[in-house]
């Protein structure tokens, strides 16, 4: 009888999705993964800040957990939101200033103070872009029940 070797069973390769199908998703705040169900409960069952920005424990369809540990979206709440937010806030008060030069009031006024509402309503966005794009770089989809045997047994031998 030969000696088994153990082998390293690689996973077939995922099929080809267009990263795009992830931004859509993720837009329309929807699982990275199957693009069905919710991240978050609908604004309107939301009663406190809590439910407004936490995400649901996964995908009821795919069984795809959106946080997955804790800390999480710590990057996507000061890179995504808060970038995306002040970058754009810095590109309208560059553009207002080069072309209608108005005073330092009406800048506050119109693109400082709506910042914190406009990042209030980004946040859910910016959780779901996250989660997307982490998916599309690192797709953490469970493996099949044939999978799962052949890796463990070995390759079966021909």
């Amino acid at each position: 009888m030969p000696a088994r070797h153990n082998v390293l069973v690689m996973p077939p390769a995922r099929s080809k999705l267009n990263p795009w199908t992830f931004i859509g998703r993720a837009l329309r705040l929807r699982c990275p993964e199957c693009g069905n169900s919710r991240i978050f409960k609908p604004w309107r069952q939301t009663r406190t800040l809590d439910d407004w920005f936490r995400t649901l424990h996964g995908c009821e369809n795919c069984n795809y957990a959106y946080e997955r540990e804790q800390g999480y979206f710590l990057l996507s709440i000061w890179a995504l939101n808060y970038g995306l937010i002040a970058g754009l806030a810095i590109v309208v008060m560059f553009t207002l200033e080069a072309l209608l030069h108005p005073p330092i009031w009406v800048q506050l006024v119109f693109v400082i103070a709506p910042m914190p509402i406009f990042s209030f309503l980004f946040a859910r966005h910016s959780k779901a872009l996250f989660l997307a794009l982490d998916h599309f770089c690192d797709p953490q989809a469970k493996p099949t029940k044939g999978e799962m045997e052949e890796h463990v047994h070995g390759r079966p031998e021909l």
